[in-house]
């Protein structure tokens, strides 16, 4: 009987768990100051950011009180413009992201974000050869967080990639993201 009664409890406090999380869904998109880092290209010396775009949908799955995991699914632009003395050339590799953050709430609307990043390269615009573009990508993805109100936040964070984006040099992508979106 103590047992069916123990059981019964746990039961009941699983069942309590799993209703306190709630999940929430929404869409940001922002601007992207991306760079690539590594390997010079041969006759481009010189090498600067680009600002693009990113879009796309996010997820908040609340787990504790100052906890939560964020999985997002978006679409990024990243890579830079090549410069010698005569030409100038961009880099421009579309890619979707798919962040998955450990979101630490820091107060009850400023967030620490960490976590891994996996993107596949949908498309490529280049004027530059930097040879054949890896079609995967890993990064590592830093920033905070804000919450304006209950359904709208802005958000900043870093992008490291850990994985080259060229298979032919040694180049990694970075990207300081700037968010807004809404939470629905």
């Amino acid at each position: 009987m103590k047992k069916l009664i123990l059981a019964a409890i746990m039961l009941f406090s699983t069942t309590a768990a799993i209703q306190a999380q709630s999940i929430r869904f929404g869409i940001k998109g922002g601007a992207n100051f991306a760079n690539q880092n590594g390997d010079e290209v041969p006759n481009f010396p010189d090498k600067e950011s680009i600002t693009s775009y990113h879009a796309g949908l996010v997820a908040e799955v609340k787990l504790l009180d100052r906890f939560a995991i964020q999985p997002e699914l978006l679409y990024s632009t990243q890579g830079a413009t090549y410069k010698n003395a005569v030409e100038e050339f961009k880099n421009e590799l579309g890619y979707l992201s798919i962040p998955v953050l450990a979101k630490f709430y820091l107060s009850k609307s400023l967030s620490l974000e960490l976590g891994p990043q996996a993107s596949f390269l949908l498309s490529e615009r280049k004027n530059v050869d930097l040879g054949d573009q890896n079609t995967f990508e890993f990064a590592a993805v830093g920033g905070l967080g804000l919450n304006i109100t209950k359904n709208l936040f802005v958000q900043a964070r870093y992008g490291l990639g850990l994985t080259e984006a060229s298979k032919d040099a040694d180049i990694k992508n970075s990207t300081i993201q700037l968010s807004a979106g809404i939470m629905f």
